[in-house]
């Protein structure tokens, strides 16, 4: 399994920006319990929105590419807050990072990355794709696909327990969806992960649970099979 996690999943209530110690402990104590529980390899993908976006320092006028290299070395911190959490809690684990800096991570090396996690380490997927213009939903796509993984689970962190028909914070009337094809969530232009994530998943047939992160205990529930969230899955024929 692929879990991605926005950095905004980190960040302090209060301000929404930084890095909360002790909801980065929570989230890697119930991962750490998921894998031992449920004999799951687990890699996560991170983002780094609590600490730069960089899709927000391109709007105010930095250059894309450099801006979202910005973001990549944001995911970075991210991912090691998130190393240090596992190991507290005994859970071993490694970083792997797309753009190579060999002082604080592996590189990433998929071959490498399938061994830990056969191995029952949890992998740290960090630096999101090594290119601009990607996001890291995009990023948790295509590691998935690398790695063979089964799903990916989309842990989100606003309060939002899955997909709804609109968004439920500014529409009282919408809707939540309990499964929806990848299409749909493409043609209906639900903000779910980005279109090329979305795209990616389809043509490589990659289901993706959305569900929130943000309530203790929904990591475990979300491996025990419990229809907490939302199921994005192939149209069927």
């Amino acid at each position: 399994m692929v879990l991605k996690l926005s950095g905004e999943a980190f960040a302090d209530p209060a301000t929404g920006f930084g890095i909360d110690a002790s909801i980065v402990a929570r989230i890697a104590e119930e991962t750490a319990e998921a894998a031992a529980e449920f004999e799951a390899e687990i890699a996560v993908v991170v983002g780094g929105g609590n600490i730069f976006r960089g899709m927000a320092g391109a709007t105010r006028g930095m250059d894309r590419a450099r801006a979202d290299y910005m973001g990549m070395l944001a995911t970075v911190i991210n991912a090691l807050a998130l190393h240090d959490a596992f190991e507290a809690v005994g859970q071993q684990s490694r970083v792997q990072t797309a753009i190579t800096m060999a002082q604080v991570a592996e590189p990433y090396i998929p071959r490498r990355a399938i061994r830990h996690l056969e191995k029952g380490r949890i992998v740290v997927f960090a630096a999101g794709t090594g290119n601009p213009y990607f996001t890291t939903d995009t990023t948790a796509a295509l590691r998935a696909a690398e790695i063979g993984a089964g799903a990916i689970l989309k842990g989100t962190h606003s309060g939002v327990d899955g997909i709804y028909s609109a968004d439920p914070r500014l529409d009282a009337e919408a809707v939540k969806l309990t499964s929806i094809s990848h299409l749909d969530v493409l043609n209906r232009g639900l903000k779910v992960m980005d279109s090329t994530a979305i795209t990616f998943c389809m043509d490589n047939q990659l289901p993706i649970i959305v569900f929130d992160v943000s309530a203790p205990g929904n990591i475990r529930r979300v491996f025990q099979g419990e229809p907490i969230g939302t199921l994005v899955h192939a149209k069927e024929s």
